[in-house]
């Protein structure tokens, strides 16, 4: 059984949620507090000198062993005791925990199914993995929350490689989610370094203990996130990698200067159209990202690397934008900027792209004016496929810019301009100061695009556009007389000529 077949038979136990009365968006916070203890139970059967994280009353056999009220009122008791546990990562995760399962019967569906499976193949692949693609499922079949703006694991396993982060380098992510970025980083790492084995007992500390820091505001993603670092060998201090607080608030500015920002922030505007509660921004503003982009750059140690995700918006909004834009140029070496295709986030219409940085210049790591000289852009987002579950975005559409990108993670890399027929080039500072400091360059045009120059004068396309919209409320009209409608056809025209401003007949209202 492969960690897909497993991963859509723990998805399918969602049904049995559902039965319950839970709705959609809460499957997988309810099915991952039975399944975090099966996968810690897992573990400690599988690793030698792993220790029970969980205490005896908490674990899996004290679930499989009981049945129908008994189980229900058990589970229920262990939640609060999890939350109440004096280990305070374990505390952090089960914080305020309370399943919505009023049926036994349930409980013990969903204990039998997960005892079933064949978990032998799940930690071959590794627990933490399957546990990754249970949160990547979740975030393809929901229409909100993680699914909206999740992250794809190629654009976050590219932008990881063209990074290259180090063992003993710290690393942040102000806009956690469910810890993609960390874990990304920390295979990396395990990757070049025998699973850390390469290393001495002191750096292999630092990695599983001091290495990662993330902040989530939402507790039920944090809930997540703690999870997952936990099955990917991450423990944190404390309460675990992934804080709860907000990075635009007093929490975040308590973050420590670190050596790699890895970020994808939320999109949108500060609730109640206020900036962020921090006094230590320069540029206040209410748009998050341009928020979040100052804590970045401003988070990084001199020298420090970055790769964000952030929508066009910021790449050409005026005002604190192009101010913004302008300070991370004098205090960052941009050197690089990625055009993302539309449709590889869940919210279809986001256009985005991934900014590459250094914090200072290339000659002075601790430069803090004029350090973007030039600008490398590579556009995947002109003449490419329309990406969805239909035709899904991977890594062999990343190739290509990787390829481009260089093995130099801070961009210094021997890079050619492939000119105007080409998809990656370079721009000037003082081209950039040209354009007014907006960086949405683009220079290819779309193979189905239609040129501006060519198109007939504005009032013959009006009315073009009004003859078709006439055309299709007569094919509706008739539609509606078709299947007996004809009344609310004949109201609903009466509204659009009172709305329109018109003087007609009530023989010419319907139509007849």
């Amino acid at each position: 059984m492969t960690q897909n077949d497993i991963v859509q038979k723990l998805w399918n136990l969602c049904d049995v949620l559902r039965d319950d009365g839970i709705n959609y968006s809460d499957y997988v916070t309810e099915l991952v507090l039975l399944l975090f203890v099966k996968m810690e139970y897992e573990q400690v059967q599988n690793n030698t000198g792993f220790e029970h994280k969980l205490p005896d009353g908490c674990r899996w056999p004290d679930l499989t062993s009981q049945s129908g009220l008994n189980l229900l009122t058990h589970y229920r008791q262990m939640l609060l005791d999890l939350s109440l546990s004096h280990d305070p990562m374990i505390a952090a995760i089960y914080a305020d925990a309370q399943t919505r399962l009023k049926e036994p019967r349930h409980l013990e569906t969903l204990v039998k199914a997960l005892d079933g499976l064949d978990w032998f193949s799940a930690r071959e692949d590794g627990l933490g993995d399957l546990y990754e693609g249970l949160l990547q499922k979740n975030a393809n079949e929901t229409k909100s929350g993680a699914g909206q703006y999740f992250t794809p694991r190629a654009l976050i396993d590219a932008i990881i490689r063209c990074l290259q982060p180090q063992p003993g380098e710290t690393i942040q992510d102000p806009a956690a989610g469910t810890a993609g970025f960390l874990i990304a980083a920390d295979n990396y790492i395990k990757q070049h370094t025998d699973d850390l084995y390469a290393l001495d007992d002191k750096a292999r500390r630092f990695q599983r203990r001091k290495a990662y820091v993330g902040m989530e505001l939402v507790p039920g993603t944090r809930r997540l996130a703690l999870m997952n670092c936990l099955l990917h060998g991450i423990e944190g201090e404390g309460e675990g990698v992934v804080q709860l607080g907000n990075s635009l608030g007093n929490p975040g500015a308590s973050l420590k200067p670190v050596n790699i920002m890895l970020s994808n922030p939320p999109f949108g505007t500060a609730r109640g159209g206020g900036g962020p509660t921090r006094d230590d921004l320069t540029f206040h503003t209410s748009n998050k990202q341009l928020a979040f982009l100052q804590h970045i750059y401003r988070g990084l140690k001199p020298g420090g690397r970055a790769a964000v995700v952030l929508p066009d918006n910021v790449l050409f909004e005026a005002g604190v934008g192009t101010d913004v834009r302008r300070d991370l140029m004098d205090k960052c070496n941009l050197h690089t900027i990625l055009r993302l295709p539309t449709g590889i986030f869940y919210a279809q219409g986001v256009k985005t792209n991934v900014l590459f940085f250094q914090k200072g210049s290339p000659a002075n790591p601790r430069q803090d004016t004029g350090c973007t000289e030039h600008v490398w852009i590579y556009d995947l987002r002109s003449n490419m496929p329309s990406f969805g579950k239909r035709t899904p975005f991977g890594p062999v559409h990343l190739k290509p810019f990787e390829d481009a990108y260089g093995d130099d993670p801070n961009g210094r890399s021997a890079r050619t301009d492939d000119g105007e027929e080409g998809r990656f080039r370079c721009f000037t500072r003082a081209q950039i100061a040209e354009r007014g400091d907006a960086l949405d360059i683009s220079w290819l045009k779309d193979a189905d695009s239609v040129d501006a120059a060519s198109l007939p004068p504005p009032e013959v396309l009006a009315a073009e556009a009004m003859a078709e919209l006439s055309e299709a409320l007569r094919e509706l009209d008739a539609l509606m007389q078709a299947l007996g409608a004809g009344d609310e056809a004949m109201e609903q025209k009466r509204l659009l000529v009172e709305v329109m401003g018109l003087e007609v007949t009530s023989g010419e209202v319907g139509g007849e």
